[in-house]
């Protein structure tokens, strides 16, 4: 059975006015139980990460000022998130499940979290609404359970994975792939094994063009074992921040291809979900709810 983590509190109170739409953590797996496509038992609370796991990815002096709560306001601004017990406990929740998640992974071919994607968090800094990095976590908890040795990160969010590509900056055993907006957010990129970077108002059929002539070759070149998804949907037309022009249908065939592409090579994959900044709602939880139907009825074929 396809596993999906899940809390309650993924979905954190923010004061009024901010523009981080964190209803979707509660809309998404409401709206994917409302059409059939889960059931309950799928979705699964993780546990808080263990503090040693943490450090095996992030600096111990960063994490112990998030865990006490004593992270410089300045260093706050730079996340985006008024720093509090509970937001902590969400970022370790999310953390635990996306490495549980990979873990799901290698008995049913693919795995979510209907959070996380928080690819903008380094080795010892947070931003861009990400403090921990929940994939480069469950990464290297693979590498050091030696449960693999060779793990791509496919990055399809509209910002470059900085804090990704940095944490993974000297380790061969992981390569990372960005495909992201050239002149958005991070306005200071780190480098990628491969960085994909592209102009503004890039069209759906362009985008779709460069994915397909590029993902291959790095799966066929890199030959990995496991990948992690981050599947984000600003780059809709209609995110905010996103600067792209793909509909809803486009990123639907991004997400296809990358499952179909996982799918046929053997490739377990867990999939975090990043961002996605629509004025509405609706187009956001949609295009987000459109991954987990893909991934599931591409994963649950014969």
């Amino acid at each position: 059975m396809i596993k999906i983590a899940y809390c309650d509190l993924y979905a954190h109170p923010l004061p009024e006015g901010h523009r981080f739409p964190m209803l979707k953590y509660e809309l998404i797996p409401e709206q994917l139980l409302h059409i059939g496509k889960i059931s309950r038992d799928q979705l699964f609370c993780p546990d808080p990460v263990a503090e040693d796991i943490i450090l095996l990815t992030h600096d111990r002096h960063y994490w112990e000022q998030l865990r006490d709560l004593t992270l410089p306001h300045k260093d706050q601004r730079r996340i985006g998130f008024p720093l509090n017990e509970q937001l902590v406990e969400r970022e370790i929740r999310i953390a635990q499940g996306t490495i549980e998640g990979a873990l799901y992974a290698q008995d049913f071919g693919i795995a979510f979290n209907v959070a996380g994607g928080t690819h903008h968090a380094g080795r010892n800094w947070g931003e861009g609404f990400c403090m921990l990095n929940d994939q480069a976590i469950a990464a290297n908890y693979l590498l050091n359970k030696q449960i693999h040795d060779r793990i791509l990160i496919i990055d399809l969010d509209v910002h470059q994975g900085n804090g990704t590509a940095e944490i993974f900056q000297n380790e061969p055993r992981v390569f990372t792939f960005s495909m992201h907006g050239d002149k958005n957010f991070p306005f200071r990129k780190e480098a990628s094994d491969l960085d994909l970077p592209l102009e503004n108002d890039l069209d759906g059929e362009r985008y779709l063009r460069l994915l397909k002539r590029t993902l291959p070759g790095i799966v066929e070149s890199f030959k990995p074992q496991f990948v992690f998804y981050l599947a984000g949907v600003d780059v809709l037309s209609s995110d905010k921040l996103g600067k792209l022009k793909l509909s809803k249908s486009d990123a639907l065939e991004r997400d296809k291809f990358v499952f179909e592409l996982c799918k046929s090579k053997n490739l377990p994959v867990q999939v975090s979900m990043g961002g996605g900044y629509s004025a509405g709602i609706k187009d956001i939880v949609d295009a987000h709810c459109n991954t987990f139907i893909a991934g599931i009825d591409i994963f649950e074929q014969l």
